[in-house]
């Protein structure tokens, strides 16, 4: 099978599409080798207004707050997780993840998900893993409206750039998740 080229798209309304274009990419490559089944949940909205001769929507608002950005299954587990990049070379801004979004990864999490934050420092071209765990930790016991590049190297997984996907978030589950089994190696 071919793997589709997903079209990144300028401007600011599109920041983070880096990270999202690598992020469904690698949902492709699992999906395409029957490794896991992650998803990109859309963004639920209610059409108010439509034109239905030019098939173009002329109002619609968000019907209610969107959760996280992906969800899906591996080997047998359920993983829910956003995805956020930044441009500070410092820290991730606690600003760029909503309340309700950190409050359902706690609650997945707390009925047996594998929940976490993907965060790209976009000008260091560095991607962390951050466990749910870790996210609570750092909210319970630091009063900083960021989270410090140093708390990601410290607590966080750094996802290594490779080829085929390019963002194997998977790899750092196995190791943290499944005692070090590669998803590949599995299915030889």
């Amino acid at each position: 099978m071919k793997i589709n080229h997903y079209r990144i798209k300028e401007g600011h309304a599109n920041r983070g599409l880096g990270l999202e274009n690598d992020i469904n990419l690698a949902n492709e490559y699992y999906r395409i080798n029957d490794i896991a089944y992650v998803y990109k949940k859309p963004t639920p909205i209610k059409l108010v207004g439509v034109d239905y001769k030019s098939g173009k929507i002329k109002e619609a608002y968000f019907e209610t707050p969107s959760t996280t950005d992906y969800n899906g299954i591996y080997k047998g587990k359920y993983i829910d997780f956003e995805a956020k990049e930044t441009i500070s070379k410092t820290s991730f801004s606690l600003s760029n993840i909503h309340k309700h979004q950190i409050e359902h990864l706690i609650n997945v999490k707390r009925h047996g998900a594998i929940s976490f934050l993907l965060v790209r420092f976009t000008i260091l071209n560095e991607t962390y893993f951050l466990s749910t765990e870790n996210l609570e930790h750092f909210i319970k016991n630091y009063e900083r409206k960021s989270i410090p590049l140093s708390f990601f190297k410290e607590y966080g997984k750094i996802i290594k750039i490779k080829y085929s996907p390019r963002i194997d978030y998977l790899e750092v589950i196995n190791n943290l998740y499944f005692g070090g089994n590669n998803h590949d190696e599995e299915k030889n």
